[in-house]
């Protein structure tokens, strides 16, 4: 018997170039692989477009107009759920007889409205925390404000993944939450990547690489502190992105020894990542695991991180850590004077062999069609 499953994505999957978006793609890749027809539901905002991409691991592929308007956030439904109603989807779903993924739990309206068998989440994170880390490194009164009431309402929306049959967690940190606070079924499948090596034949690079979506508050306040640790030294710095954001920008044209690159394309971040030797990774709220992460230690050499980032990933011991600019220059200055050998790379992947992308998407397949 084929294997169908219908997937309802939170955003179009491709080009994969942000967090969770990695993962849904490369998922979508695996399970096409191993045999599965996919049916992909997704949303067109922020001035995406239809990918032909996508059809060539998708049966079919339907898009959805998200409802970004400003009376969304009067809502009692968080906005990123009540933005994501669509009546079409809702249409094209109730009366489905094959599974249902649902990627997030801003996704999973169809599954409080209506009473849905075969439904399945992976979760990002746990949103709410996510939402109020973001609302804690905002600046702007009005985004706090919102990011605020806005992890208020998921953290009370949260309830209704009660209905699905399994909890698809990401990392072993939302394990513990989500196995402790539901009674229904929570597998651990590590995230989906691309899990292939950068050829790279420089055991030594030249700079130090930051990158991140600048669009995110917990990523500008990480940006910033980074500059603050590297503006006096002889190191050069270098911020990677493909959003522009005034503020770094402002403060980056203060020092000559930092510079941001525009990536509009993995391959413009790839390129970087051969070219540094240490990649600074930063955050001020512990949240799931960082795609970025597992991306860098495919792709790149040296990693500093601190506490919250690399803690309860399984891959604590890829990274030198680091909490404070004392800490960070200390072993930057360490690391500038070793080579990044094969010695490494062999070393590095053993210990990444649990977050194969190939056996995750088999347990995935072997929980969803069990009974088929």
């Amino acid at each position: 018997m084929s294997k169908k499953l219908h997937i309802v994505s939170f955003d179009i999957p491709y080009p994969p170039n942000y967090g969770g978006i990695i993962d849904v793609f490369y998922k979508i890749k695996e399970l096409h692989k191993l045999g599965v027809e996919i049916n992909l539901h997704t949303y067109i905002c922020n001035h995406k477009t239809r990918q032909i991409e996508l059809e060539k691991y998708c049966k079919k592929v339907t898009y959805y107009k998200r409802n970004k308007i400003l009376s969304s956030i009067f809502s009692v439904l968080p906005y990123r759920i009540k933005s994501r109603i669509n009546q079409k989807l809702n249409s094209n779903l109730k009366d489905l007889n094959s599974p249902i993924l649902f990627e997030g739990l801003h996704t999973i309206y169809p599954l409080y409205k209506f009473n849905l068998k075969e439904c399945y989440v992976r979760t990002h994170n746990v949103e709410h925390s996510y939402f109020y880390g973001l609302a804690k490194s905002e600046k702007n009164i009005l985004k706090k404000m919102f990011f605020f009431l806005e992890g208020i309402k998921l953290k009370k929306f949260e309830k209704n993944l009660k209905k699905a049959k399994t909890i698809f967690t990401i990392s072993p940190f939302e394990q513990k939450y989500f196995s402790k606070n539901f009674k229904n079924n929570t597998i651990y499948l590590p995230a989906f990547h691309e899990a292939k090596i950068n050829s790279n034949n420089i055991k030594k690079g030249k700079f130090i690489l930051y990158h991140g979506d600048l669009r995110v508050s917990d990523n500008v306040k990480a940006c910033l502190f980074l500059i603050n640790v590297y503006k006096n030294t002889s190191y050069k710095l270098v911020i990677a992105t493909s959003v522009k954001e005034n503020l770094i920008i402002e403060q980056v044209n203060k020092y000559k020894n930092i510079s941001i690159k525009q990536i509009p394309t993995q391959q413009d971040l790839n390129e970087l990542f051969k070219k540094a030797h240490v990649n600074t990774l930063f955050t001020y709220q512990k949240t799931g695991i960082k795609l970025k992460l597992l991306n860098t230690l495919y792709k790149g050499k040296f990693i500093i991180a601190n506490d919250p980032l690399i803690e309860d990933t399984g891959l604590e011991t890829t990274c030198e850590i680091a909490n404070s600019k004392e800490e960070i220059l200390k072993i930057t200055e360490t690391l500038f004077q070793k080579e990044f050998t094969d010695k490494e790379v062999e070393k590095r992947l053993k210990i990444l062999e649990p977050f194969s992308p190939e056996i995750a998407a088999k347990k995935m397949i072997e929980i969803i069609f069990r009974q088929q």
